[in-house]
């Protein structure tokens, strides 16, 4: 994360911490209040970790990945499915003998 990121993440939780105290002052310790204390808690550390981590290359658009093939939307050749049986419903294209 840039410093400008990380930065604006901290100010935000710091604001996030503020207003979780506000509610615990005139809720006391509901479950509600002491769950989004956690949260808050959660944010900080999870943020302390990204602060640490060496940032990931950007990842390539699906549309510059030379392994995605692009399936047309036109209807299939019916030829391509002569003789063949659907799953499931036991060959009812068989000659009933």
């Amino acid at each position: 994360m840039s410093t400008t990121e990380m930065s604006e993440l901290r100010r935000t939780i710091g604001q996030l911490r503020q207003c979780v105290g506000a509610l615990r002052a005139r809720y006391g310790e509901a479950p509600a209040v002491r769950r989004l204390a956690n949260d808050v808690e959660r944010l900080d550390i999870d943020a302390g970790d990204l602060d640490q981590m060496a940032p990931v290359p950007a990842q390539a658009t699906p549309a510059a990945r030379p392994d995605v093939v692009k399936v047309p939307d036109t209807p299939y050749d019916p030829a391509l499915w002569e003789g063949a049986d659907d799953e499931g419903v036991g060959g009812y294209h068989r000659d009933q003998r």
